[in-house]
């Protein structure tokens, strides 16, 4: 797609995109892990209660979402805002390597205080810690002038 067409998706459309997504893995998570621990899961305070749980609550969410960027440069809530995710240098798909470590760079930026999300507010591509880490930038149809992609931006070194 024309660059010049193109907005970068600011923090609160990225919020709603997450707030899809959390539902979404939610609906999806809460009556499997309910049917394996039982109620008092809910109850509990351990942070991992078991294999199933790693696998449910961290394994399986980590695949699907990396599934999603390289399917569809997008997770469903991505996609339901016009959102996707792009190569910083090129606009490109980005690689599976740069997938993962924008995965990866969620945790970073969620450590301190989530610094590294509300970045995408301040920013003036809109990155987040771990698009900066990964060099990736999330990208939507432009709705307005502000924060417009130049074409041939290209990642400061």
């Amino acid at each position: 797609m024309d660059s010049s067409r193109l907005e970068y998706a600011g923090f609160w459309i990225r919020v709603w995109a997450s707030i899809i997504d959390t539902v979404l893995l939610g609906v999806l998570m809460y009556p499997a892990l309910t049917a394996i621990y039982g109620g008092a899961y809910w109850e509990g305070t351990d942070f991992i209660h078991g294999p199933a749980d790693f696998l449910i609550s961290w394994v399986l969410p980590a695949i699907a979402v990396v599934w999603f960027w390289m399917a569809r440069q997008a997770t469903p809530g991505k996609m339901a805002v016009g959102a996707r995710i792009v190569d910083a240098n090129t606009g490109n798909n980005p690689s599976t390597t740069q997938l993962i470590v924008r995965y990866l760079g969620y945790f970073v930026s969620a450590i301190p205080l989530c610094l590294g999300l509300f970045w995408v507010g301040f920013d003036a591509r809109k990155q987040g810690w771990h698009d900066k880490m990964a060099r990736t930038v999330v990208v939507r149809k432009k709705r307005g002038n502000p924060g417009a992609v130049k074409p041939g931006e290209q990642w400061p070194e």
